[in-house]
């Protein structure tokens, strides 16, 4: 049986490397918190109270402050207790070092906090920055503080690549190995079950079970295997989520009550609808039987947000129409939906979940639930 998640009072998310960018819209959403965007870079810019060429000027906002969009994805996330006690974890590392590199200067989170990074699976897109944002991460710890662990599937493949049918092999990039990763300055850990990381604060899932008929995995998939050749991997076992438990908010209600004896005011609390929070890098797995199997690993809270890349851009409109149903029906509230999601996918989610229930990812924003 899975261990069961503490409560976290506040989630602080990151948005590193995703593949849209938009520094203007404002949250949907008045229970998610966005920051980031223009005000905040132009806020936070070179004074110029003192450059005599711009008088009454107060600041300047640079376009080499706006992290830059890229194909891949990366959230450095924390989550605080009640008691105020935080743990950070960095989900993947998006498609390259200098892409990681370049907004992680820009945003400025704070690195050294990271105490895990987990790679949701073996994809160049998602593992790309590892050894950039394993040696950033160490070198913005302070002297004697523990190294950063770097959570692993132990199957990773020699190569990735696709085969559509009657077409050659188009392969990915190699993913660091866990040699380059140690030599890096990373732990490896290697996990195929669920398991808590950062001190308890969070889950990282096994194997996610396949039980939602439209959702087959990864069409054209191939992986190398040293000495047998390309093989089928549309299944992309490897592929795991990140989820946390997010402590909703409670309205006490005075409330008359009619009695034997009168009526008499009574209070009552009412929890506000927060619950478990599912962090998924490309869902190959299928982002439905990730969330229901999120709900499968603490079976008794409801599962309030998903955030990342539901790979159904280039799905068929049925199984995106399919997803978005399914999804609410699952209790979901809010989708924060980036990556690989694609524009059609974001708008049936928009129109099946209605307003606030959609809050685009876009790179370079902060978000807080």
């Amino acid at each position: 049986m899975a261990p069961q998640l503490p409560e976290l009072a506040s989630l602080t998310i990151h948005v590193l490397i995703d593949n849209e960018l938009d520094p203007i819209s404002p949250s949907p959403n008045p229970l998610v918190e966005q920051s980031g965007g223009m005000k905040t870079i132009g806020l936070n810019g070179p004074d110029l109270t003192k450059d005599s060429s711009r008088p009454g000027a107060a600041r300047e906002l640079r376009m080499d402050h706006i992290c830059c969009s890229a194909h891949g994805l990366s959230l450095l996330i924390t989550g605080t207790s009640p008691s105020g006690e935080s743990h950070t974890v960095l989900f993947d590392t998006g498609p390259e070092d200098s892409a990681f590199e370049r907004n992680a200067l820009r945003l400025k989170p704070d690195l050294g906090a990271v105490e895990t990074i987990q790679l949701s699976h073996w994809h160049r897109d998602h593992s790309g920055g590892m050894l950039q944002a394993i040696s950033m991460i160490q070198s913005s710890k302070p002297p004697g503080a523990d190294p950063v662990r770097v959570d692993l599937h132990p199957s990773r493949p020699t190569y990735r690549g696709l085969q559509p049918p009657g077409l050659p092999v188009v392969s990915l990039e190699p993913d660091p190995t866990f040699e380059a990763i140690e030599q890096a300055g990373g732990v490896v850990e290697k996990h195929d079950v669920a398991h808590t990381v950062a001190g308890g604060a969070f889950m990282v899932s096994g194997e996610i079970p396949r039980v939602t008929p439209y959702e087959r995995g990864l069409r054209f998939g191939v992986r190398y295997v040293e000495g047998g050749g390309w093989v089928g991997d549309e299944e992309m076992a490897d592929e795991r989520f990140l989820m946390c438990r997010l402590k909703g908010t409670i309205t006490f209600l005075a409330l008359l009550v009619k009695g034997a004896e009168g009526w008499v005011l009574t209070l009552a609390f009412v929890g506000a609808g927060k619950g478990l929070v599912m962090f998924t890098g490309c869902s190959h797995a299928g982002v439905v039987n990730a969330a229901r199997h999120t709900l499968d690993l603490e079976p008794d809270v409801p599962l309030y947000a998903v955030m990342g890349g539901f790979h159904l851009a280039d799905a068929e409109g049925e199984q995106i129409a399919a997803t978005a149903q399914d999804l609410k029906a699952l209790g979901v509230k809010v989708l924060l939906a980036g990556h690989c999601t694609g524009w059609r996918a974001k708008f049936e989610i928009q129109k099946v979940m209605g307003e606030g229930g959609l809050v685009p990812s876009f790179v370079g924003s902060t978000f807080v639930l």
